[in-house]
C-alpha cells in the first residue's frame, strides 16, 4: 500500500500534473480576489492544459543532469509519459482556447514566451545558440508565471484594472522570483555545463542571498499594501505566508538539493496562497 502510495506521488508530481494543477489554482486565486465575476472554470481548464503541454515539452528535453537525480532517472524510463502528456495537453489547450480565441494577441505572447525559455533545450544549433542569450532566465520564467496566472484572468474577465490588481502582479511576480532563485541556484553546474548564460551562475553566494532578501522586501511591502489599499487581513496573510515560508527554507533549500524539497513543497508553496483562498471561501 505504502509502495503504491509512493509511486501515485512521484507519478503526480515528475509527471507535471502537479504543476499544471497548481498554475490553475493561481490563476483561480486572482479571479476570485480581484474580479467581480470570480474565477472562470474554463480558463482554469486552460491553464491547466496548456501548462501540462508546455511543462511535458521542456522536461522530454531535460533529461540529462550533473547530477543523477530522482526525478532524471525517471524521465530516462518514462519519456513516453511526456510525450503522451505533451499531446494531451495540446488537445486540452486547443479544446478551451475557442472559449479565449478574442483575447489571442494575449495568449499568442505568452505561448511564444514559454516556447522561448525551452528553446535552447531543443538540439537544433539555431535554437542551441539562445543558451547565450539567457542572462535573464530566471527574470523570464517568473515573468512568464506572472502573466499567465495574473494578468491573464484580469484581462479575460474584462474587469477594470485596478492599483490593486499591480500590487498583487508585483507581489506575485516577486513570490515566484524568490523562488525561480533557489531553482537557479540548484542548477548552476548544470547551466554551466549547458553553456546557459544565468545570472545566478555569474553571482557569488553572498549576491544571491542580496538578491533573494531584496526580492522578498518588494514582496513584503507590495503585499502590505494590498491590506492598506482594501484586501482582507486573511487574505492579505494567505499571500503572505509562504513567502514567509520559503524564507525559512532558504539556509536548507542551498544545501539540501532534495527532488520532494523542490518539486513538491517549493513548487507547491506558489499556489499555496490560492488553496487558504478558496478553503477560506467554502
Amino acid at each position: 500500500m505504502l509502495k503504491a502510495l509512493r509511486f501515485c506521488r512521484t507519478f503526480f508530481i515528475y509527471s507535471n500534473l502537479f504543476m499544471a494543477g497548481c498554475a490553475a489554482l493561481m490563476t483561480a486565486q486572482s479571479g476570485l480576489l480581484f474580479t467581480p465575476t470570480g474565477y472562470n472554470s474554463s480558463l482554469l481548464l486552460f491553464v491547466f492544459f496548456a501548462t501540462l503541454c508546455s511543462y511535458s515539452f521542456h522536461w522530454y528535453f531535460t533529461n540529462t543532469s550533473a547530477i543523477l537525480t530522482p526525478r532524471v532517472s525517471w524521465l530516462q524510463q518514462n519519456r513516453w509519459v511526456h510525450v503522451l502528456f505533451f499531446f494531451a495537453g495540446l488537445a486540452g489547450t486547443l479544446l478551451y482556447l475557442q472559449y479565449f480565441i478574442q483575447y489571442w494577441p494575449w495568449i499568442a505572447g505568452s505561448m511564444i514566451a514559454t516556447f522561448l525559455y525551452t528553446a535552447p533545450k531543443i538540439p537544433i544549433p539555431l535554437l542551441q545558440k539562445l543558451r547565450r542569450l539567457a542572462l535573464g532566465k530566471t527574470i523570464f520564467l517568473a515573468a512568464v508565471w506572472t502573466y499567465v496566472s495574473t494578468v491573464l484572468p484580469f484581462v479575460m474577465e474584462e474587469a477594470p484594472w485596478t492599483r490593486s490588481m499591480t500590487l498583487f502582479t508585483i507581489s506575485r511576480y516577486f513570490f515566484v522570483y524568490m523562488i525561480c532563485i533557489l531553482f537557479d541556484y540548484r542548477d548552476r553546474t548544470d547551466d554551466k555545463n549547458a553553456g546557459i548564460r544565468s545570472l545566478i551562475t555569474y553571482m557569488e553566494p553572498a549576491g544571491i542571498r542580496r538578491l533573494f532578501l531584496f526580492s522578498f522586501g518588494i514582496f513584503f511591502i507590495t503585499t502590505g499594501w494590498l491590506f492598506i489599499d482594501g484586501l482582507s487581513l486573511p487574505d492579505s496573510v494567505f499571500i503572505l505566508t509562504p513567502g514567509l515560508i520559503v524564507v525559512a527554507l532558504y539556509r536548507r533549500a542551498t544545501r539540501d538539493f532534495n527532488d520532494m524539497l523542490y518539486y513538491f513543497v517549493l513548487d507547491g508553496l506558489m499556489a499555496f496562497s490560492a488553496l487558504l483562498s478558496l478553503f477560506a471561501r467554502i
